[in-house]
C-alpha cells in the first residue's frame, strides 16, 4: 500500500452498493464480486425507512459471512434509528465474528419525515450534531471493555447510565462521519476517526475539499489532536478517471475512494484498472 498524502494514510478503494432487496441477493452478490476482485471495502447506505431496501445492519452481517477479506461499513449509519449503545455492541460483535473487518460510518440523520415515520426523533441540524457527538462518546465507552467502571453519559439526547462496557471490537474500528456543514465538520475534527462525504454533494466539486479539510484540521488541533489521525474518504461516481482521483489524493489528502456501483463490470474495472492506476500515479507524486 502507498503512504500517500500529508495525512499519511494508505490508499484504499471500495464500493458503495445500493441495499435493494429485489433481486433479494443482488447486493450480497455485488459485495462478493468486490471481495474477489481485491477491493478493500464494501459499503451500503442505511435508510431503515425505505421499504425497498434491506435492513443494512442485517445485510452487513450476512455479507460478512459470505466474504473473506473485504472490510465492510454502512455509508452511513442513520443514528436516529440506531441507539448508540446497542449499535456499539452490534458493531463490536460483527467485528469479532468477521475477524476485524468492520468500520463504522456514522451520520447525524437526514430524511426526517422517514425517520419520524419509523418512530425516531425529529431533530434540528444543531440537535442532530449534538446527538452525534454524544453517541460517539457512548460508542467508544461501550468498546472500552478494559475499563472496570460502568458507563454513564448524561447528554441532551442520550442518557446512558450504568451500562456495562464491552465487548471490545477485534480491531480499532474507525468512526467515519458523513459531514458537509461547518459545525459538523468541526465536530469531525474533534472526535471522529474519518470523514466520509460524497463528491456529488459538493457544490464546487473537489475544490471544496480544501476548505472543508481546513475546518476539520483546525478543530482537531484545537482539541489537541493530530489532523493526520482523521482519514479522508470520498464517495465517487463510476466515471472518474484515475488521473482525477490521483489529483484529489495528492491535492486534498483523500486516501479512500468508494465508487457507487451495483454492476459487476464496473466493480471489476475499478479494481483491475482504476485502483492500480491511481496508486501508480500517486507513487510518482
Amino acid at each position: 500500500m502507498t503512504d500517500t498524502t500529508a495525512y499519511g494514510h494508505d490508499l484504499l478503494f471500495g464500493t458503495f452498493v445500493t441495499p435493494a432487496n429485489r433481486p433479494v441477493q443482488h447486493a450480497v452478490e455485488q459485495a462478493v464480486v468486490a471481495d474477489r476482485a481485491g477491493l478493500d471495502l464494501v459499503t451500503f447506505q442505511d435508510h431503515p425507512y425505505v421499504a425497498k431496501f434491506h435492513d443494512t445492519s442485517t445485510l452487513l452481517a450476512y455479507v460478512a459471512a459470505r466474504t473473506e477479506r473485504v472490510r465492510l461499513a454502512a455509508n452511513v449509519t442513520s443514528l436516529p434509528l440506531r441507539p448508540p449503545a446497542v449499535l456499539a455492541r452490534a458493531v463490536a460483535t460483527l467485528d469479532q465474528l468477521s475477524g476485524g473487518r468492520i468500520e463504522l460510518g456514522l451520520g447525524a440523520g437526514a430524511f426526517w419525515d422517514g425517520i419520524v415515520a419509523m418512530g425516531g426523533p425529529r431533530r434540528t441540524p444543531g440537535e442532530s450534531i449534538e446527538a452525534l457527538e454524544e453517541a460517539i462518546e457512548i460508542i467508544r465507552g461501550i468498546w472500552d471493555a478494559e475499563n472496570g467502571a460502568v458507563l454513564s453519559v448524561r447528554g441532551k439526547h442520550y442518557d446512558v447510565h450504568g451500562a456495562k462496557r464491552g465487548p471490545a471490537p477485534a480491531h480499532p474500528v474507525g468512526i467515519w462521519v458523513g459531514a458537509y456543514k461547518p459545525r459538523i465538520l468541526r465536530m469531525t475534527g474533534r472526535v471522529a476517526d474519518g470523514w466520509l462525504p460524497s463528491l456529488s454533494y459538493l457544490e464546487g466539486g473537489a475544490s471544496d475539499l480544501a476548505d472543508m479539510n481546513r475546518r476539520i484540521d483546525d478543530a482537531a488541533v484545537g482539541a489537541g489532536r493530530d489532523p493526520r489521525d482523521i482519514r479522508r474518504l470520498l464517495n465517487i461516481g463510476p466515471d472518474l478517471p484515475a488521473e482525477q482521483l490521483a489529483d484529489i489524493a495528492l491535492s486534498y489528502g483523500t486516501s479512500g475512494f468508494i465508487v457507487a456501483s451495483d454492476d459487476t463490470a464496473t466493480t471489476e474495472r475499478f479494481a483491475a484498472e482504476i485502483a492500480p492506476a491511481v496508486r501508480e500515479l500517486v507513487n510518482r507524486g
